[in-house]
């Protein structure tokens, strides 16, 4: 079975910044306060262009940390004569949606995602609320731990005085304003009366949002895990564990069910009988729809090199194709606006749809499948059924140094034999571990034995070469 792929531009090595901003275990480098601040000054410094009088947002999730971090960038935004507006917890792509709608000049998230409480990060959104282009990161880099930068020798000593100094202020209606956005990407001919949703939160920065959301489209909401103390965001809950969500369903009767992880980016669903629905089994299901209706552009589906093959199968009956890419939502986009494509995404629940927002947006996901449910009259049982998932073995191989396959002749040469053997049935990928010495084994088939001794022999090979 034939898949087309794609590749994210690439981009000088990074020492701050990862996949998805800047990330660590909070007030340790990097994630301290003092470096927080850096990059707010950082950031104020790039995106300063015109006479007008520039603004940031600022957003956070639930964690602990996110109090230190908030008022440090702040703080270094403020000093470069840059104002401040502060939207508190706030789902990732509401906050770039109020970036975009309120005309800011960037916009900033901190939030670790789906990780425990004692991480955070920061990552960056352009005034169109895009996440920032790869250059941009690395001249922020620059500046951070240089001090350099085209012209900007002296960066660490500019400091406006008097009235250029910054200020700070709350957006009070920021969860209004971005309930009101979400209600509107729901078709205004139906209504989610006598429909039951289980919402799982994950304590985290859709803990209001998610359920005003429903509730105000006519839904009966169950709202779990919405009590967020600091500590409790993603602790047994949400996208990564939906297993709460799923029980849930079974014991309120619900239609569905879903799984935000801490800053709402992604979701897993659940159907009426408690069966969880990855991001593989939404993208078929509503990328099905979208052909039916003659909007997928270029009836393509954007996905990862992680997606399961049963995507392909499940579109190419109704003309459908899967354009693949790196790891990584940021990739999906980039190639989906590089392309002109308008629906994408992640087995891990990252779901994009370019014609509305401009990054992965759980609420958002949910609400197009809810739409799909009530337009078809269909369970999300009957509907999630156009997904077979291929049998699929994952082996990560621990390794001295990570090195690319064409060093490495005994590995391609099983790799090749792997791949001849499968055919068009099946399919192997060799990738490094974006975090650890390691390389994964990933290996899809119609038989899950065969499939096992294939991702069997090419870890044996990656051992000698590299154990």
């Amino acid at each position: 079975m034939s898949t087309a792929t794609t590749s994210p531009s690439s981009a000088a090595t990074r020492r701050l910044f990862g996949t998805d901003g800047v990330r660590g275990v909070a007030n340790v480098y990097p994630m301290t306060a003092e470096l927080a601040l850096q990059l707010g000054r950082a950031l104020a410094h790039v995106v300063r262009s015109g006479p007008h009088r520039h603004r940031i947002v600022i957003g956070k999730d639930t964690r602990l940390s996110g109090y230190m971090l908030e008022q440090a960038i702040a703080s270094g935004i403020c000093s470069m004569g840059v104002d401040v507006m502060l939207t508190g917890p706030l789902p990732t792509p509401g906050i770039a949606f109020i970036t975009e709608s309120m005309r800011a000049d960037a916009g900033v998230v901190i939030s670790a995602s789906h990780n425990p409480y004692q991480d955070n990060g920061i990552k960056f959104f352009s005034r169109d609320g895009f996440k920032l282009p790869d250059q941009i990161e690395l001249r922020i880099e620059q500046l951070v731990l240089d001090g350099a930068g085209a012209g900007s020798a002296d960066f660490h000593g500019l400091r406006p005085t008097a009235n250029r100094i910054g200020k700070a202020k709350r957006v009070d209606d920021a969860i209004g304003r971005y309930v009101v956005f979400l209600k509107s990407l729901f078709p205004r001919d139906l209504t989610l009366d006598g429909v039951t949703v289980v919402v799982d939160c994950a304590h985290g920065a859709a803990y209001q949002v998610a359920p005003a959301v429903l509730e105000e489209l006519g839904a009966r909401v169950v709202a779990i895990n919405v009590a967020p103390d600091g500590k409790n965001i993603n602790h047994r809950c949400g996208a990564v564990h939906p297993e709460g969500m799923a029980r849930a369903i079974t014991r309120h009767k619900a239609h569905l069910g879903l799984a935000l992880d801490g800053d709402a980016d992604r979701v897993i669903l659940a159907d009426e009988r408690g069966r969880v629905v990855d991001g593989d089994a939404i993208m078929a299901l509503v990328g099905r729809a979208l052909l039916a209706s003659r909007q997928l552009a270029k009836r393509t589906v954007v996905a990862t090199v992680m997606s399961n093959m049963g995507l392909e199968a499940a579109l190419e009956p109704m003309g459908g194709k899967v354009l693949r890419t790196a790891v990584g939502d940021r990739a999906v986009v980039e190639a989906m606006r590089r392309h002109g494509y308008n629906f994408g995404g992640e087995q891990s629940g990252h779901l994009i749809f370019l014609d509305h927002v401009t990054t992965g947006d759980g609420v958002a996901a949910a609400l197009n499948v809810l739409a799909v449910m009530k337009r078809e009259g269909k369970p999300l049982s009957e509907l999630a059924a156009c997904f077979r998932p291929f049998p699929q073995v994952l082996v990560n191989v621990p390794v001295r140094e990570k090195r690319p396959l064409t060093g490495l002749p005994g590995v391609a040469a099983a790799v090749v034999a792997a791949e001849k053997a499968l055919g068009r049935e099946g399919r192997v990928l060799v990738r490094p571990s974006g975090t650890e010495n390691k390389l994964r084994v990933l290996v899809e088939g119609p038989d899950r034995k065969r499939i096992q001794a294939h991702a069997d022999r090419i870890a044996a090979e990656i051992r000698r070469a590299l154990g």
